[in-house]
C-alpha cells in the first residue's frame, strides 16, 4: 500500500521545477494530485506524466496573487476528487536584486504571490483540511534563512511564510492538522537560468553544500515532502526541513 493512497492534493505552482517535482512524487505515493498555475501548457504536461505513470491528476489554471483564483482552486479539487488532504504551497514570484534597488512594487510582488497567497490558499482550504485531518506544506528557502545577497523581497516573503506557517501549526494542531515548511536547494528551471547567467554564483553555491551538488526536485524534495505529508510524520507540526544538502549548516 502506499503512503498517500486515498489521498488528495493540492500543489500550487505544479507545472514546472520543484512544484512539478512535488506532484509527481505526491502521485507515486499513491496521492490524486491537483495541480494549479498560470501556463496550461506546463500544467498539462506534468498532468500526463503523472497519468501515464499510472496516477490521477486534475489541472486549474490560475494566478495565486489573485484570491478569486486560489478560492477557485480549492474548490475544484474538492469538486474533483471529493476533498482535501495536502496543500502544497509552491507557487511564488518574484525579481532578485540588491536591497538598495529593490523597489516597492519588487516587494509587493513577492508578498502578493507568496505569504498572501499562501494565507488565501490556508484559510480556503481549512474546512477541508479540518475534514480530513489534513496537511500543509509551505515553501521556504534557504536564501531566505540565510540572507543571500540579492534576495531582499523574496527572503522578506519566504520568512513571512515561516512565521505564518508557525502561528498556524499552534492554531491548528487542535483540528488535527500538521502545518510545516520546506526549504528545498534544487535544480529547477528557474535556478538553472539564474546560475547560468551567473556561473561564479553557481560555482559558489555547489562549493557550500556539503554534499556537493543541487537537488533533483523529484527525488530529493519531493519525496521529502511526500514522506512529510504521510503518516510517517504525523508527530512533526511548525517545523522547518531544510532540504538543501547541508547548505545553512552553521559552524
Amino acid at each position: 500500500m502506499r503512503r498517500l493512497a486515498g489521498r488528495t492534493a493540492l500543489v500550487t505552482g505544479g507545472g514546472q521545477g520543484v512544484g512539478r517535482g512535488i506532484a509527481l512524487a505526491l502521485a507515486a505515493e499513491g496521492a490524486a494530485v491537483v495541480i494549479t498555475g498560470r501556463t496550461e501548457a506546463t500544467l498539462e504536461e506534468t498532468a500526463g506524466e503523472i497519468t501515464g505513470r499510472g496516477g490521477r491528476a486534475h489541472t486549474v489554471i490560475g494566478d495565486v496573487g489573485e484570491r478569486a483564483d486560489v478560492d477557485r482552486m480549492v474548490a475544484e479539487t474538492v469538486r474533483a476528487f471529493g476533498g482535501l488532504d495536502v496543500l502544497v504551497n509552491n507557487a511564488q514570484t518574484s525579481v532578485q536584486r540588491r536591497l538598495e534597488e529593490t523597489s516597492y512594487d519588487d516587494v509587493e510582488l513577492a508578498y502578493r504571490s507568496g505569504p498572501l497567497a499562501t494565507f488565501h490558499a490556508m484559510r480556503s482550504a481549512l474546512p477541508h483540511l479540518r475534514a480530513s485531518r489534513g496537511s500543509v506544506v509551505n515553501l521556504g528557502s534557504s536564501a531566505a534563512v540565510q540572507g543571500e545577497t540579492g534576495f531582499a523581497a523574496y527572503a522578506m516573503a519566504k520568512e513571512a511564510v515561516r512565521g505564518l506557517t508557525r502561528v498556524a501549526a499552534r492554531e491548528w494542531g487542535a483540528y488535527g492538522i500538521r502545518v510545516n515548511v520546506v526549504c528545498p536547494a534544487a535544480l529547477s528551471p528557474a535556478a538553472e537560468a539564474f546560475f547560468a547567467a551567473h556561473p561564479e554564483k553557481a560555482e559558489s553555491v555547489l562549493a557550500g553544500i556539503p554534499l556537493g551538488r543541487m537537488g533533483d526536485p523529484e527525488t530529493d524534495i519531493g519525496r521529502g515532502v511526500a514522506a512529510l505529508v504521510s503518516d510517517d510524520m504525523a508527530y512533526l507540526t511548525g517545523a522547518t526541513l531544510m532540504l538543501e544538502g547541508g547548505r545553512t549548516l552553521i559552524g
